[in-house]
Parts: C-alpha cells; structure tokens; sequence
C-alpha cells in the first residue's frame, strides 16, 4: 500500500467525515482487458470499452463529494502507470496499489486503511448502475457495518464496510457464480450484520454488453446518464 496515498486520504477524511469510496480497477490493455469480449469487438476496441467503464465509475464516485482513492491494478505497479497517475490527477483521487494475490487478498489490502471511518469499494463492470443506487449504498453503510450490492451473474459490484473487518476475503471461490452466496454464509457464521443494497448486472460477455446496449436504447434511460464515457464508444461501434 502507498504510505503517501493512505496519508492524502486520511487528511481529507479528517477534513469530510464520510467513507472513502475506493475505484477497483485494472489497466485496460489490448488483449488483457474484458477478454470476453474480444472475439466480438477486437483487442483495440475491447480496451477501449474497459477505458469508459473506468471513467464513468470514477465520474459517479467523484460526484459523491467524499474521499475518493483508486486502486489500480498494472504491470509494474500502478504508481508506475502513466494511465493511472493521469486518471488519479484528473480525479483528484489518491493512487492505491492492489499489489499480488487473490482478489479477495488485494481487496482486503486496499479497502483495511480506510474501514475505521468506513470504505465503499466499488468495481468498474457496472457502468450503467445509476448514481442514486450507488448513493443509497453510502446511506446503508450508516446503519450496517457491511454492505454488499449483489451482481446478477452471482457476485457482488459494491462492499461497504465500517469497522471490524470480517472474515470474508478468503474461503470463497472468486469468479464463480456463489462469491455472494460464500460471503453471506461467512457473514452469517461470524453473526455479523450486513444490508443488501439494490442488484444490479455487470458486463462480462458479449450477452451483457447486448443487455447494457438494450437498457441504454431505452426512452426515459435513466437521469443523469449513468455512464457517457461507455456510450460514446458503443455510439461509435454501431451498438448504439
């Protein structure tokens, strides 16, 4: 973990009492970023959608007003990416390493700094959640010392803790279709309270991004546009 960033984010804590809310994101390079989808929309442009999902994670959790880190994941390390320092600066977001390990273990390492006082950690494969669902997360970690938003595909886009951290980072099978179930059967065992905030779908495959594309065609789409990055390069796919 970057002492120096974990120091930034304390400050601004101190300053705004209110949970750091943490972008988990990894370096959206051509051939390793949203490889589901390359077989459909090429290596370039794969890369290119991850891109606009990160930006549009980090605009609504900027629009929170509250601490922002993100925690990126790069050859190299993070602080060593030229993508993630100039996203950090443009966000005013403090730059965490994920560092090695499982998920559950890089997760835990960046989230641990900042639960006393309360993390939102969020991923970047929802980019059409509205703003409003991810404000009523920060509401429920107010009354509950976990918070999960439960995935469709199983998993879980959002934790929220606030406190003592609970036993939920290891034990569970990451990737697979019961990470939310495992981590509820942890909770449950440890007799520690949680909230459940509302579901909703991440974008994984090429059936995902069709279901992204069908909501976004939608009249009345959701107000603000909940992800303008993601759909000026599907505009300039032809999926829009």
């Amino acid at each position: 973990m970057n002492s120096r960033a974990v120091a930034e984010i304390s400050r601004r804590v101190r300053r705004t009492p209110s949970p750091t809310i943490i972008v988990f994101a990894r370096e959206p390079l051509p051939g390793a970023a949203k490889t589901r989808l390359i077989a459909k929309l090429g290596a370039a442009n794969t890369a290119a959608l991850a891109d606009a999902f990160i930006r549009d994670a980090l605009n609504k959790a900027r629009a929170l007003g509250m601490p922002l880190a993100l925690a990126g994941d790069a050859a190299g390390g993070a602080a060593n990416s030229r993508y993630f320092r100039a996203l950090a600066r443009r966000n005013r977001a403090a730059l965490l390493e994920q560092g090695e390990g499982a998920l559950g273990a890089r997760m835990r390492r960046v989230i641990e700094p900042f639960a006393g006082r309360g993390a939102i950690l969020i991923g970047t494969d929802t980019p059409s959640l509205p703003f409003a669902l991810l404000r009523r997360s920060v509401a429920l970690l107010r009354s509950a010392p976990v918070v999960l938003g439960p995935s469709l595909d199983g998993g879980y886009y959002l934790l929220g803790m606030r406190g003592a951290i609970p036993d939920i980072f290891r034990g569970v099978r990451w990737g697979g279709a019961t990470v939310l179930a495992d981590t509820i059967a942890r909770l449950d065992r440890q007799r520690f309270c949680y909230a459940l905030a509302p579901s909703w779908y991440d974008v994984d495959r090429w059936s995902d991004l069709l279901l992204l594309c069908a909501d976004l065609r939608r009249p009345g789409t959701k107000a603000p546009d909940p992800c303008p990055a993601t759909r000026r390069v599907l505009s300039r796919l032809g999926l829009l």
